[in-house]
């Protein structure tokens, strides 16, 4: 009586979260291996650091407001509250996308300053380091399109909260990930 008690108290962690948890693990280590790299060729001759664009202040913003809302669409999936839901997650997949649009502005005006993986090491690296951060954004980006899609698809009645607590808890991480790399790219520069 008293095991099946302490299991019920006891709530598993859904497969999937479980399994981003070690890709998020995974994923911190592989960026502190970049940055650590960084910043020792950093300390060679002839390194000259990438200012960072002014734009990525506000795709900065941009991506701080999707995770509020991604939150907030949490919230809204976990009350059965439909029509918020549908909204907060819309506003969500619009801030990531805009979140992406900036970022894309932001290399090309890097590009166009002769910042290109030929002509700077530093560079090279920041466009590498920004670059692999954008696939796992990609990522995000399809998981939240997935949410969007099943939100307005009125044929299934879908109110399980486990893949936007799965896909909010990634999009919390990229976020971070972005935060970290923004700070440290504007302190090393």
């Amino acid at each position: 009586m008293e095991k099946v008690m302490s299991s019920e108290r006891t709530q598993k962690m859904h497969p999937h979260k479980f399994t981003l948890w070690i890709a998020i693990g995974s994923i911190t280590m592989m960026f502190a291996g970049f940055t650590s790299a960084y910043i020792v060729k950093s300390n060679q001759a002839g390194w000259e650091a990438v200012q960072v664009p002014k734009i990525f202040y506000l795709s900065t913003a941009l991506i701080v407001l999707s995770s509020i809302s991604i939150f907030l669409a949490q919230k809204a999936m976990a009350a059965r509250e439909m029509a918020r839901y549908r909204l907060l997650i819309s506003v969500t997949a619009v801030l990531g996308l805009a979140f992406v649009a900036t970022q894309f502005i932001g290399f090309s005006e890097l590009w166009a300053s002769k910042i290109t993986f030929k002509d700077s090491v530093a560079g090279s690296f920041f466009y590498i380091i920004t670059g692999v951060h954008a696939l796992h954004v990609v990522g995000g980006i399809i998981a939240l399109v997935v949410l969007f899609l099943r939100a307005y698809n009125t044929k299934t009645k879908f109110y399980s909260t486990a893949p936007v607590e799965t896909a909010g808890l990634y999009w919390h991480f990229v976020d971070l990930l972005w935060i970290y790399l923004f700070a440290f790219f504007l302190l090393v520069s």
